[in-house]
């Protein structure tokens, strides 16, 4: 060992035995977010123009962008849509656009993914969210990996994450493993990664459900219910949305008992992954649930269902209340609990558990997924109710 190696080394070894710090390295300033629509199109530009692809036309389908925590669409998520689209037949015609179906998918063309997530820019987890990161994907079906990616960030101006009709529709949420490969396959992956064979084996069913998203929002209910039950049947259509959509249908249609039965699946489905968050709403600052019929009116079902299915699988429940970031901590804790408590007295004397353990907690704001502290159908997920199942 050279004399300066030496030197270094016991000068090192005497600053941990004073217990003195070295000085901390320099981190990398985090990106400046920039306007929404300027951010959209510098990430799309990357996109495009980098793609790693053979000389020559390319064919496109588009996977409908989503929020990057709720997986939901949004109206940002379909602006930034059809922005993608305008720029493919305006600025880059070696792209050509199909529709997003099973014939276009046999294709093998390249797919393009993008998430849309409310961040606090300087990484802090429990920071204000002040910023969007848009997060764009390119990949290639035939040979499998990913051939581009594009990424910026947004200030929080003129950006509207209000969710669409299906999603703010929906009684739970909850990310299925088709989701979370979506979300991997956009920001988990780099250029020339393989892709996630969760993601390709989904896409097919994928594309049925978008279609009964679509039509639900259409409002021809009919036409949807086909769609979910076309999806469910197919390899890789075991997922959330399929069942939410079975439910919000069979609720339009006023087919009762099939409701009953798709809450009842995703009960099960939330039971099964240990975690179920239901949309109950609370009117602001109160532990009372919302004026609104249209909104509550399924509220005892859906209690009905989780006691009647905690019962039956001899489950044991944590129920947790969360609020949005609107006023003091200490505050939003103790409504939180409140909340998880009134929850658990409706469990209880209107739907005996048949004796099974039931706790109450709070966790104010701490685990928002949105974080926006709008307190409107955009945020609405921060006001949510999850029932955790316990080791009994």
């Amino acid at each position: 060992m050279s004399l300066i190696a030496c030197a270094a080394r016991r000068a090192l070894g005497l600053t941990l035995l004073l217990g003195l710090t070295l000085p901390a390295l320099a981190q990398p300033a985090p990106p400046t977010p920039i306007p929404y629509p300027d951010a959209v199109r510098r990430a799309a530009d990357d996109l495009f123009g980098k793609a790693n692809l053979p000389p020559g036309p390319v064919e496109l389908v588009i996977d409908p962008l989503i929020d990057g925590v709720s997986g939901a669409q949004s109206t940002a998520t379909r602006a930034m849509q059809e922005t993608l689209a305008d720029l493919v037949r305006t600025a880059h015609p070696r792209f050509t656009l199909l529709p997003f179906n099973s014939e276009s998918l046999a294709r093998k063309p390249v797919v393009l993914v993008g998430t849309f997530t409310a961040i606090n820019n300087l990484g802090d987890v429990q920071g204000p969210r002040d910023a969007f990161r848009i997060c764009f994907t390119m990949a290639d079906l035939a040979s499998r990996t990913v051939v581009s990616k594009g990424v910026a960030r947004a200030r929080p101006e003129g950006v509207d994450v209000t969710p669409t009709a299906y999603y703010r529709d929906a009684p739970v949420w909850g990310q299925d493993p088709a989701t979370d490969a979506y979300i991997k396959t956009c920001q988990g992956t780099k250029l020339g990664d393989a892709l996630d064979p969760a993601y390709v084996e989904r896409l097919t069913a994928g594309a049925l459900i978008n279609d009964g998203i679509l039509e639900y929002e259409a409002q021809r209910y009919r036409e949807a219910l086909a769609y979910y039950r076309s999806a469910g049947r197919l390899p890789g259509g075991d997922q959330h949305r399929v069942r939410i959509g079975t439910y919000l249908a069979s609720e339009k249609l006023g087919r009762r008992e099939e409701a009953v039965d798709a809450f009842a699946a995703l009960v099960d489905a939330g039971l099964e992954s240990r975690k179920l968050l239901v949309r109950l709403l609370f009117r602001p600052g109160s532990t009372q649930f919302v004026d609104d019929a249209k909104i509550t009116e399924p509220y005892p079902m859906w209690l009905s269902q989780i006691a009647t299915r905690t019962r039956q699988k001899k489950a044991c429940l944590e129920i947790v209340g969360h609020t949005s970031r609107t006023g003091p901590a200490t505050l939003n804790e103790r409504l939180s609990v409140l909340r998880a408590n009134f929850v658990m007295e409706l469990l209880k004397t209107g739907a005996p558990t048949g004796g099974a353990s039931l706790i109450a907690t709070g966790m104010g704001f701490r685990e928002n997924l949105i974080g926006t502290g709008k307190d409107d159908a955009s945020d609405a997920l921060d006001r949510r109710v999850e029932f955790k199942v316990l080791d009994c």
